[in-house]
């Protein structure tokens, strides 16, 4: 039986972004692995029929021998089930993991889904990471970018060749799970929502300021915040300060949930003011395809996924003031102007970021390795 391993630096990720990809690898006959740190949806993936295996990997850590070990560990597993090609997806993954994979004999096809915090400022790390990149990935069969400013990037910066490239429309989305739901509004309150890991560089902050400003010109608004807290990343938020905001009435904090779905469609607009380095952010995708207006930055990844004043609008990076005029722009709308706006997105996201044109390009690629 043909067999396929996928990894990513969590079980979780594997589960909520990568079914659509599992279900067709299987449809065309492939046994599938999951190699990722085991957590709550391990079991989910189990159930599925994906085989799991656990790994050791420490993501924000940079002890080398811990990432050496991270290394030794991939290669043992793939010595061991011998996948015909390893699919993955994150930077540990992406770097160790096709160390690991081409020390086993095994072919691999890469995943570079936006450089995060890293490449934002030029620092020691980003030096060591850029050279990691460049040994690892020469190794690669295959690599895929999910926008085109990574890959110019990395091909300006030579750590990889150029022919053995593409470019997908981000991690795509499921546009039959992620359609418009009809909500029965209990008041007339507008609501912003800011769907993300809780980090500064994720343009939490410039959400809040713009946030006080609009609510000293206009009532029965609310900013929403989902997403998770106190998360290990040098740029997390601590959750006293998101508890302060609350306190004072300018946010409402929802936590996490397993159904961002329902979330999106109690939505009026979402934003994200990102100043990370996106590939193409997921939740712009699924509220998009929700008919949902978007406001977000002119920023990598995500202004992809808006024509300005189409089905949204783009702010200025790290601009409270701009982004708070982009607000008020959009609660200004007519109602009918909004809903020819989400249609307007869905259409874009059926047009160009359908999941099964990223299933094709993979499958496509997946068969050109493993002949090669």
């Amino acid at each position: 039986m043909k067999k396929i391993a996928i990894s990513i630096n969590t079980s979780w990720n594997i589960y909520n972004f990568r079914l659509g990809l599992i279900k067709a690898l299987q449809k065309e006959g492939f046994e599938v692995y999951a190699i990722a740190p085991k957590d709550d949806y391990s079991e989910k993936l189990e159930k599925l029929g994906v085989k799991h295996i656990d790994i050791f990997m420490n993501n924000k850590g940079t002890n080398p021998i811990e990432d050496i070990k991270t290394i030794w560990e991939y290669y043992k597993i793939y010595k061991q089930i011998k996948p015909d090609v390893a699919l993955h997806y994150t930077i540990k993954p992406n770097i160790y993991g096709t160390i690991g994979a081409k020390l086993a004999g095994v072919k691999v096809i890469n995943n570079i889904a936006g450089l995060g915090t890293l490449f934002i400022n030029e620092k020691f790390a980003t030096k060591i990471a850029k050279y990691l990149y460049k040994y690892s990935q020469k190794k690669a069969d295959k690599i895929f970018f999910q926008n085109r400013d990574d890959f110019e990037l990395f091909v300006k910066e030579k750590l990889i060749e150029k022919n053995k490239c593409d470019i997908l429309p981000g991690s795509g989305v499921d546009i039959e799970k992620f359609k418009p739901i009809k909500v029965n509004k209990q008041d007339n309150v507008f609501r912003f929502l800011l769907i993300a890991r809780m980090l500064w560089d994720k343009g939490v902050g410039e959400y809040v300021e713009a946030a006080k400003v609009i609510k000293q010109k206009c009532k029965n608004v609310e900013f929403l915040l989902l997403g998770a807290a106190g998360v290990d990343n040098p740029t997390a938020i601590p959750k006293e300060t998101i508890e302060k905001w609350e306190k004072e009435g300018i946010v409402k904090y929802l936590g996490t949930s397993d159904d961002v779905k329902s979330e999106i469609a109690k939505a009026d607009c979402i934003v994200l003011p990102s100043y990370y380095r996106e590939g193409v952010p997921r939740t712009l995708l699924e509220a998009a395809a929700m008919e949902k207006p978007i406001i977000t930055t002119n920023n990598i990844g995500c202004k992809e996924v808006v024509d300005d004043g189409i089905n949204g609008y783009l702010c200025n990076v790290k601009d409270s003031k701009d982004l708070a005029n982009k607000m008020e722009k959009m609660l200004n709308l007519i109602e009918e102007e909004r809903i020819k706006m989400g249609k307007a997105g869905r259409e874009k996201i059926i047009k160009e970021f359908d999941e099964k044109i990223v299933i094709e390009k993979y499958l496509k690629a997946i068969k050109e390795v493993m002949s090669s």
